[in-house]
């Protein structure tokens, strides 16, 4: 099946929260398209708002004004469930924190999205264990993240974010807690999964190199996104 053109559309989107009676914009009227196979990264000071988009872009969080479509649902008026099975089967989820279960192994963790989207145990094991082998995790099935190293752990939760084959990946610093080798490997592994499977890919980092290897960067600065030439 053929991924939708676009993936990602976000329109006028606004978000303000309360502090102290005080208002403070994160952004206002900010608007953004993401296309299938698209790598884009998006950097920006600390506080300016980086994982507040992302999780907007992500159904994670609500706007307070304007609109976030992913794969033509109107995030905003899907109720928590109906999100929730959008998310699954749309997006994947990668963080500077890897967020594997500690009490299950990598094959168990991996295929715990596709269970969750009531995969046969049988099927959700199978794709699992095809994805851990293509992200170099082949003879670590059955390690649990205790007994994985740092960029393996990584791996792992790449290989779980891509495991649903999701139409595109929103990671939040995902090199943060790696060495710069480490760092580079995980980063040439997404690129090339991108070009396999066509998954778009949104990295806020604060790494210009990390950056430098998306096709277009974006500065997140008074709650706007400035290009930036790669």
């Amino acid at each position: 099946m053929n991924k939708p053109h676009t993936v990602i559309e976000c329109r006028n989107l606004s978000k303000h929260f309360i502090d102290a009676n005080r208002k403070i914009n994160v952004f206002d009227g900010l608007n953004l398209r993401v296309h299938a196979g698209e790598t884009m990264a998006i950097m920006g000071a600390s506080g300016s708002g980086k994982s507040t988009l992302l999780h907007l872009l992500g159904g994670l969080d609500v706007p307070t004004t304007g609109e976030v479509h992913v794969c033509d649902h109107d995030m905003a008026q899907l109720n928590n469930k109906k999100r929730g099975l959008v998310r699954n089967k749309h997006l994947g989820f990668v963080y500077q924190f890897h967020h594997l279960l500690p009490e299950f192994s990598a094959l168990e963790n991996v295929m715990m999205p596709l269970l969750i989207a009531r995969e046969s145990k049988a099927l959700a094991r199978q794709k699992a264990r095809e994805i851990l082998n293509q992200v170099g995790l082949g003879e670590r099935l059955s390690h649990r993240p205790g007994q994985l190293s740092g960029g393996e752990r990584q791996r792992a939760a790449i290989a779980r974010a891509l495991v649903t084959n999701p139409d595109c990946i929103l990671a939040d610093e995902p090199t943060g807690n790696l060495d710069e080798d480490t760092a580079m490997s995980v980063m040439n592994l997404f690129i090339e999964l991108n070009k396999q499977h066509q998954t778009a890919l949104i990295v806020v980092t604060h790494d210009r190199q990390v950056a430098a290897l998306m096709q277009t960067t974006y500065r997140l600065k008074h709650g706007d996104l400035q290009p930036l030439s790669n």
